[in-house]
């Protein structure tokens, strides 16, 4: 019996990374049964059959897991932003930063193209993700000319996820960084500001410091699984300084001596992050109320 990690899953056979040599793994009759799937990234426990085809039989417990795409034991969301085509959005990093919360995950801001921004544009990226750094995210700013080893080197050991909207520069990254992989890109539309869907499965690739994989791009984020009242809890700076509201159930919203509200007006927590925590509030309430 062998031990090792899912990199690759099609049509029911997944590929299984072993101190560096692939399997091509099938599951046994018994996870159909408990309708269970193995999913990339999992650590698995596998027989070989002959010199690279295999069963698997034990899946060991996940850390985490990132239901769509659905990729398990992730070390490091890496969160892709571009600065421009499309634009640098703080509403979408913060949704963004909810799901990764939500999923247990822990996530990091990396923003491209900064070599295809205007001097203004940088100026007011470097301010917002100053924000970010003082909440305690680690955040890089990135244009084609930096050294593409060092940022991959810089989120540490294990399984960093990317993640991003299409078009904002993940496969371009990677293929920087391993340009044996030759991963298909694509130009963003300039109706929709948004990319066009390149990645259509997840594969996770070696790294020097472990593995990497690039998901599908997110067309919709999903937030079917949080309950408003979970959301402050997501949005750290509102959880830390919600601990000293009046009421310990306080969302935050219009009740009295409220100290995230007293924290915005004094600028100890930014008014475009309380802005939309209140947003996705009353988007998950109104949905909620509708069901």
């Amino acid at each position: 019996m062998r031990t090792g990690r899912i990199i690759k899953s099609i049509s029911g056979v997944y590929r299984v990374d072993s101190d560096g040599e692939l399997f091509d793994t099938k599951p046994r009759g018994l996870f159909r049964k408990k309708k269970f799937s193995p999913i990339v990234g999992d650590i698995v426990d596998f027989e070989i059959e002959n010199v690279t085809e295999g069963y698997i039989h034990h899946v060991h417990e996940r850390q985490n897991e990132l239901k769509r795409p659905p990729v398990s034991n992730i070390d490091h969301l890496i969160i892709v932003m571009s600065a421009v085509e499309p634009n640098f959005s703080t509403q979408l990093v913060d949704r963004f930063l909810v799901i990764a919360h939500s999923y247990e995950l822990r996530p990091r801001i990396v923003v491209t193209k900064k070599d295809m921004a205007s001097e203004t544009q940088i100026v007011q990226i470097e301010k917002d993700l100053a924000v970010y750094q003082a909440i305690g995210y680690q955040t890089q700013f990135v244009g084609k000319d930096d050294d593409v080893e060092a940022i991959f080197d810089a989120w540490g050991d294990g399984l960093a996820v990317l993640s991003g909207q299409s078009g904002v520069g993940k496969s371009t990254l990677l293929n920087a960084y391993r340009p044996d992989l030759q991963l298909e890109t694509n130009q963003i539309s300039k109706s929709l500001n948004r990319g066009k869907h390149t990645t259509r499965h997840v594969e996770l690739f070696e790294r020097k410091r472990g593995f990497v994989a690039d998901t599908p791009g997110f067309s919709a984020l999903d937030f079917d699984h949080i309950q408003k009242d979970e959301v402050k809890d997501y949005f750290l700076e509102i959880q830390e300084y919600g601990q000293d509201c009046k009421f310990r159930n306080c969302n935050h919203m219009k009740e009295p001596k409220c100290n995230v509200k007293a924290q915005v007006e004094a600028g100890n927590i930014a008014e475009f992050r309380y802005a939309h925590y209140v947003q996705l509030f009353e988007e998950i309430a109104a949905r909620k109320e509708r069901y």
